[in-house]
């Protein structure tokens, strides 16, 4: 190739990377490519200061232990500044507590004034002005009595509203909480508090509703749920120890709790479209089981022939609050579902099954439930992975009973007591054959079928008196299980015999020769020999139909 041909390429090539340019810089720029040329542009050179990113709102760890510090300190100084004028005098009581009053309001005045630079870490300051407030409406009441009991009663009010007023503006869940236990602690700190047990029923009730309101406000769910606690707990303690008589007010006050709270629960539910989740239903069920055994303790002693009744329609109150807010929200809430079915499980194995059931009917009661539960559960969407906490309440149920029924304990006053093992027998084989094909439940129908062995044989030692006729029954019952598994091709039948079989020849080696008849060891023996060849036989005939 000559120089003149290698000049005509070049330049040809030249012509056509000018035109693919011209093309390039008339077309649209990609998206991504808009995105990459501003931040290409806005990269500093070499050597050039990166702009700093500006503060959030959020703290660092550093910091926050700092301002915590800070403000518990100036607490601390105004609590030691109380106690102060007692032991020197060198301020009179009023001045000292308008010192630290004032020192409060101080601090949450400083709080707005830094509230621009960063708000959480400036709302430590009227945190602790809330905090040196309510420290100064109590010392001025218990230590030095200069504040009555209104007026200590009203200071206590304001202090709780001026912190939930607070909590929005610097919004930090301390203030609501301060709110919350100043307002419930104050029957406790206010010395000879005036009114009976009725006006601290209209008391709490107030607050409950107005810390449900700001909780539903608010959007946070602690607010309510620790005023739930609060209230049970505190009124509980103020009721006993002063109008013990006055149930009916108590009643009254734990009924209007557990309404007010109910309500709340739904209503937040809805409004924030926020339906309980699990971490929340597990902050929720200690206040029920609280609400729960308080009433009924009180029922228990006062109203005992309605106190199952009364906590059945809790039971139904809590299903109406679950399905109000199942209806409005339209999708699953496993939440709610949890916080329902240990209540309904709390229901009826306290009250339904302990305080209700006449001790020789419960093993037929027993009986009776495990099925209406199972059908129950399959009526439901969800199934035993919902209602796993009834399903616990019907097993303990069950076991307790069936167990007495196996040992033959504590059952002579039970009508009918001879059939007890040999129902319960045909149940648990019953629930086997119901649970076959279900893969999820192959543990259960292991348990099921087991168990009803076991039943079965217990049946047969106190149905029958000679023991080489229950050995023999047993050794049937076995060569039974062989030829059913053979003839509904049921592999863990036959292998489940093995237990029955293993039990007959432990019974008649260590139990039946013992001080027997030579004539009744060589029936024994016999009968043993007989049952374990025929039973071989039939097991081989079952491990061949199934390996073909």
């Amino acid at each position: 190739m000559n120089a003149a041909d290698t000049e005509k390429r070049l330049t040809a090539l030249e012509e056509r990377l000018a035109r693919i340019e011209s093309l390039l810089q008339a077309a649209p720029a990609p998206a991504a490519a808009q995105a990459v040329r501003p931040a290409l542009a806005a990269k500093p050179a070499a050597g050039a200061q990166a702009p700093r990113p500006e503060r959030g709102d959020r703290p660092s760890l550093v910091t926050s232990i700092l301002g915590w510090g800070g403000a518990v300190a100036l607490v601390l100084a105004a609590a030691y500044l109380i106690r102060l004028a007692v032991e020197t005098g060198w301020l009179t009581p009023v001045r000292q507590v308008a010192f630290a009053t004032i020192s409060g309001f101080a601090m949450i005045a400083a709080g707005f004034a830094l509230r621009g630079t960063n708000r959480q870490y400036a709302g430590l300051l009227p945190a602790g002005g809330v905090a040196i407030l309510f420290l100064s409406i109590y010392g001025a009441h218990l230590f030095y009595g200069f504040i009555g009991v209104a007026p200590a009663a009203l200071s206590v009010v304001l202090v709780c509203l001026l912190s939930l007023w607070l909590c929005r503006q610097f919004r930090s869940d301390l203030y609501a909480l301060f709110a919350v236990a100043g307002s419930y602690s104050a029957p406790l700190l206010i010395s000879g508090l005036p009114g009976s047990i009725t006006d601290l029923v209209i008391y709490f009730s107030a607050w409950g509703v107005v810390f449900s309101v700001f909780s539903i406000w608010h959007g946070r769910r602690m607010v309510y749920l620790l005023a739930l606690y609060l209230a049970l707990i505190v009124f509980d303690f103020i009721w006993r120890n002063k109008g013990p008589d006055d149930w009916i007010a108590a009643f009254v006050f734990q009924t209007a709790q557990f309404g007010i709270f109910g309500a709340a629960t739904v209503t937040f539910s809805v409004r924030n479209q926020s339906p309980l989740d699990a971490a929340s239903a597990w902050g929720h069920l200690p206040a029920l089981l609280i609400f729960y055994f308080l009433q009924y303790a009180l029922l228990d002693r006062h109203l005992p022939a309605l106190a199952p009744w009364i906590a059945a329609a809790s039971a139904l109150a809590v299903a109406g609050f679950y399905g109000t807010a199942r209806a409005v929200l339209q999708r699953p809430l496993p939440g709610g579902e949890f916080l329902l079915w240990s209540y309904i499980a709390l229901v009826l194995f306290h009250a339904g099954y302990i305080e209700s059931v006449p001790h020789r009917w419960a093993p037929w009661v027993a009986f009776a439930i495990l099925p209406l539960a199972a059908i129950a559960t399959l009526r439901h969407s969800s199934g035993i992975a919902a209602s796993w906490p009834v399903w616990m309440a019907v097993g303990v149920i069950y076991l307790m009973n069936y167990l007495r029924v196996v040992f033959d304990t504590d059952v002579q006053s039970v009508p009918a007591r001879t059939l007890l093992a040999v129902v319960y027998a045909l149940q648990l084989y019953l629930g086997y054959y119901l649970a076959r094909g279900r893969e999820s439940l192959a543990g259960v129908r292991l348990l099921l079928l087991y168990t009803g062995h076991i039943s079965a044989m217990a049946a047969a030692l106190h149905l029958l008196d000679e023991r080489i006729v229950e050995s023999v029954a047993w050794g049937a019952l076995a060569l039974a299980f062989l030829g059913l598994s053979l003839w509904r091709r049921d592999r863990l039948l036959g292998q489940s015999s093995l237990l029955v079989f293993g039990a007959t020849a432990g019974k008649v080696l260590l139990y039946d020769l013992g001080g027997a008849s030579p004539l009744t060891r060589i029936v024994s023996l016999v009968v043993l020999g007989i049952t374990f060849y025929v039973g071989g036989l039939l097991y081989q005939r079952m491990l061949a139909a199934g390996n073909n």
